[in-house]
């Protein structure tokens, strides 16, 4: 009976979200070229408040849990693992003062209205995973950018989302790039519960009354070996995801 009453809700919710991405669209060009970065920020953050807002028709809810004293002038690669492209607005709205670029598959930076603009445009790193040596050199890109200007990357270790909530091992090559371009960072885990339950149909339709749940964990200095400071995240990280924990 849920699953019959999704069909309609989610028709609505794409209705709603497809007007959000086109409105912005031209908001965010304008801001960039017209009025600057900081407008542009802005807007992309306003944006992602939007899309927050659009999934509560589907009955979405987040809760994001952050009791840590994170600098704001230092730069800090985020680490999370992934369910869904649903964990992306509520990062960007909720650490939106430390300036959130994310490490993005290549495909995503052509043809959806205003995301597609936000990561050709906001600083992001677009990666092809066919070619090494461009998704190296993206990643080294961003990690001198975040170093330089005190701003965060977020990064999915895990490379693809979680279909279950279930986390997979990380891959640590593209977190270490990051790491020694940006040696200064913070290294700030996040785990992410739930959103993996807005695709428990697939895409279409989505799942009714999802409550998404960011917890951050301490964060790290950047310092000895990074194979284990790259373990001691993941396990925080693991340790904070429900369905490891029911395993």
């Amino acid at each position: 009976m849920l699953k019959l009453l999704s069909y309609p809700i989610t028709i609505l919710y794409f209705v709603a979200f497809g007007l959000i991405l086109v409105i912005f669209h031209p908001i965010q060009w304008f801001c960039l070229n017209v009025l600057g970065y900081n407008a542009h920020k802005k807007s992309v953050s306003i944006l992602n408040w939007f899309i927050m807002r659009s999934t509560n028709i589907l009955g979405t809810r987040y809760s994001f849990d952050n009791s840590q004293d994170i600098p704001s002038n230092r730069p800090l690669i985020i680490v999370t693992n992934h369910q869904s492209m649903y964990d992306i607005p509520p990062i960007i709205w909720y650490m939106r003062k430390h300036h959130p670029k994310f490490v993005s598959k290549i495909e995503l930076g052509k043809g959806i209205p205003s995301v597609s603009y936000n990561l050709r445009h906001g600083g992001s790193a677009l990666i092809d995973r066919k070619d090494p040596k461009q998704s190296i050199e993206a990643l080294e890109q961003l990690g001198r950018y975040i170093e330089k200007y005190h701003r965060s990357a977020v990064i999915f270790p895990e490379g693809t989302r979680s279909r279950t909530g279930v986390p997979k091992p990380f891959r640590t090559t593209g977190l270490k790039v990051l790491m020694k371009n940006a040696p200064s960072a913070f290294i700030v885990p996040i785990s992410i519960n739930n959103s993996w339950k807005m695709l428990r149909y697939g895409q279409f339709p989505l799942g009714l009354g999802t409550h998404i749940q960011f917890k951050v964990h301490p964060p790290h200095e950047i310092s000895g070996d990074f194979e284990s400071l790259i373990q001691k995240v993941e396990q925080q990280i693991t340790n904070g995801i429900n369905e490891q924990k029911h395993e």
